[in-house]
């Protein structure tokens, strides 16, 4: 018998199916936009996604898996939002997060079930430490699977669960655009946070459709952050605040969220005080001011921890009073009157007592001091002009001074005053952990909030290269720079692909010591210079590496040329490059305070102390 069999190219039968699907979505789409009387139905998957564009999400960072396929699908049979590959989840965390804390919005991960979704924690973690919002939308085995530790099962809400400001598990499909809209809702207002969306599959089959309508708004009873502040401590504190003789402004990241800076800038101006900023809060006041006295802390400058800790009156404007600030708190700025601003009433007198606390928005409570504070009050001036009298003389005496000598090779401070220059002060910058991070911090100019992208309460490696990539997608016009160290980058340096994939041409800057620094550091001072598991000695080729990906490397290794060749790397405006710069082994971060003691207790340099 002979059989006759017709065959047909599989590419272009399923270009076909798909091309029918994808039509028949964006018309659905189309008739939302037109707000068409007739109910459109979608499947939950569907719905997930045009929640999301009625959310007015512009980008999202996963990476794909079984039980997040039919979300896949979705999303490919639309124009409105754009996917972001990464080759690792907690990638994709990071660069939601970077997304958020570049631009204001929140951003959005999707993950597959088990591994997927357990790979993003530690990006939530490094969120939710630093108050930034971000929706977490995690795949799930399918309903009556769970609890029956299937393929790729995992409690999601469970593990989240203390490093999330609040988390959903979707029971029916038809729930999903209210949800979405209280996740959103959720972890952008208020303490801004991360929230996870736990998505069983069966709940985004294609197969169950349902009438979509996107909330417009959502109240939740047992939610209700406040925005506006007690009039009567307003009063007291600009009272409080008027009557100072050594007066301080400890300004933290929650200007930022509020989008406060100006009216923080405008109370320092008016009233001639003294600005100092969390690390989260670098660009908050113009760090070429000349009102600010530079980050305070365990590695401050040396005039901020002098001037907190001499303080008669500090005014805390969205800062939480953290352990890398304060030291030990039993000493903590001991003649201070305390006025602490923050929107989360849980921050306020949680570690350090307020005798004013304001709870409410930073924004609003800074306009009402403002009002009250008017154009013609003044703190008393002899006073003043003393305090800003020891103020510079504390300055003079350690101003961020180090040895500049290059005998042992470049220094580390100067490859990021070298950048600071060659970028005029003007790029956006990421950093991971150590010191590399602290010289970030405290060598380079940061004049406007959302140029320093940092992770402060968790601490991460690994962040830099993805915090780059998304400031980079938010911001293509500006110079980015990831600085980082040989340690934190290998933390996801396969990220790499993703740059060249999505034309992501970041500069990173990598401040190569073959060790870990601040480890090696503190065991110098504390551990008598054993060394444990601190030396990197199976270093790549950085420049080879990054080549193999498709990108320029750059080896500096000469301080009479280092910064001619950061200017070089600078100026390849559409190439990714890696600058490998290998500095002094032996450098250490200063100021440093003595731990246990007070803020005016610091190490000055390896042989000097106050």
């Amino acid at each position: 018998m002979t059989v006759t069999q017709t065959t047909q190219s599989p590419n272009m039968t399923g270009h076909t199916q798909t091309g029918n699907a994808a039509k028949n979505f964006e018309e659905k789409q189309q008739r939302l936009a037109e707000g068409s009387a007739q109910p459109v139905m979608l499947s939950g998957a569907e719905m997930l996604v045009q929640s999301l564009t009625d959310e007015g999400v512009k980008y999202i960072f996963g990476y794909p898996g079984g039980a997040v396929l039919h979300i896949y699908d979705a999303l490919f049979q639309q124009e409105n939002i754009e996917h972001i590959l990464v080759r690792h989840e907690q990638a994709a965390g990071h660069m939601a997060d970077a997304y958020s804390r570049v631009t204001g919005n929140t951003g959005v991960v999707l993950a597959t079930s088990g591994p997927g979704a357990t790979n993003t924690v530690t990006a939530i973690a490094t969120a939710f430490m630093d108050s930034v919002p971000m929706v977490v939308i995690a795949g799930q085995v399918p309903s009556s699977l769970i609890g029956e530790d299937a393929f790729q099962e995992t409690d999601m809400v469970g593990v989240s669960r203390p490093i999330v400001k609040h988390s959903f598990q979707v029971r029916h499909a038809s729930e999903i655009p209210m949800i979405v809209k209280k996740a959103f809702h959720i972890a952008q207002s208020g303490r801004p946070g991360p929230v996870v969306i736990d998505v069983p599959k069966d709940m985004t089959a294609p197969s169950e459709k349902f009438a979509y309508e996107y909330p417009k708004e959502v109240f939740i009873r047992s939610y209700q952050p406040s925005l506006k502040g007690h009039s009567g401590q307003i009063k007291k504190a600009v009272e409080t605040l008027l009557a100072a003789q050594r007066p301080i402004i400890y300004a933290g990241g929650g200007v930022i969220w509020s989008k406060a800076h100006e009216e923080l800038r405008d109370i320092a101006h008016r009233l001639n005080l003294p600005v100092t900023n969390t690390l989260m809060g670098l660009g908050t006041f113009p760090g070429s001011d000349s009102q600010f006295l530079g980050m305070l802390g365990m590695h401050g400058t040396y005039e901020a921890n002098m001037s907190m800790h001499h303080a008669d009156v500090i005014l805390a404007v969205g800062a939480r009073f953290d352990d890398r600030v304060t030291n030990n708190v039993k000493k903590f700025c001991p003649n201070a009157t305390i006025i602490h601003i923050d929107i989360d009433p849980a921050s306020i007198s949680k570690t350090i007592l307020a005798h004013i606390p304001i709870v409410g928005d930073v924004k609003s409570v800074l306009t009402d001091m403002l009002d009250i504070i008017g154009e013609d009050k003044q703190l008393e001036q002899h006073a003043l002009l003393d305090w800003w009298s020891q103020i510079n003389e504390w300055r003079k005496r350690h101003g961020l001074r180090y040895d500049t000598s290059t005998d042992n090779g470049i220094k580390p401070q100067s490859v990021v005053q070298a950048l600071d220059k060659v970028t005029n002060s003007n790029a956006i910058i990421t950093s991971d952990v150590g010191q590399h991070q602290m010289f970030a911090a405290l060598y380079y100019t940061y004049n406007e909030p959302r140029q320093w992208l940092n992770s402060g309460g968790l601490g991460t490696m690994g962040v830099g290269l993805p915090y780059a990539m998304a400031a980079k997608l938010a911001h293509p016009e500006r110079d980015v720079v990831c600085i980082t160290g040989e340690g934190s980058i290998q933390m996801n340096i396969q990220e790499l692909s993703t740059c060249l994939q999505y034309n992501l041409p970041v500069k990173i800057l990598n401040i190569n010591n073959a060790q870990l620094g601040m480890v090696k550091q503190w065991q110098d001072m504390l551990y008598e210079g054993r060394h444990a598991q601190s030396y990197m000695n199976s270093l790549p080729d950085f420049v080879k590496l990054a080549e193999s990906y498709g990108h320029v490397g750059i080896k500096i290794t000469d301080p009479a040329t280092m910064e001619a060749q950061i200017a070089e790397a600078m100026a390849m405006k559409d190439k990714l490059v890696f600058i490998d710069v290998y500095v002094d082994r032996n450098e250490h971060v200063y100021p440093m305070q003595i731990a246990g003691q007070t803020m005016r207790d610091m190490w000055l340099t390896k042989g000097e102390r106050t």
